[in-house]
C-alpha cells in the first residue's frame, strides 16, 4: 500500500512539473535566467542551467541586464549578512 501511495505521489509530482520549461524568447525570460545565473554564480551557490535563446535580441538583452542585477543582488546580500 505504501509503495502504491509513493508511486502515485511521484507520478503526480512528475505530471505537475511537465511543461514547466522556459521556451519563451522574451526580455522577461532572459532577465529571469540572467538574474538567476548571475546571483548563483557570483555567490558561488551553484551553476545554473538555462535554455539560452541567443537568437532572440530581446532575450539576450534581458539576460545581460538580469545577470548584472543578479550579481548586484548577491553583493548587496553579502553586505547585509543575508548570505
Amino acid at each position: 500500500m505504501k509503495t502504491l501511495i509513493k508511486s502515485a505521489l511521484l507520478l503526480l509530482l512528475v505530471m505537475s512539473l511537465t511543461g514547466c520549461g522556459n521556451d519563451e524568447k522574451t526580455y522577461d525570460a532572459g532577465y529571469s535566467d540572467g538574474q538567476a545565473e548571475g546571483y548563483n554564480t557570483h555567490c558561488e551557490i551553484r551553476g545554473t542551467l538555462i535554455y539560452g535563446h541567443w537568437d532572440s535580441e530581446e532575450y539576450t538583452r534581458g539576460y545581460h541586464q538580469g545577470k548584472k542585477r543578479g550579481v548586484e543582488n548577491c553583493i548587496q546580500d553579502r553586505k547585509n549578512g543575508n548570505f
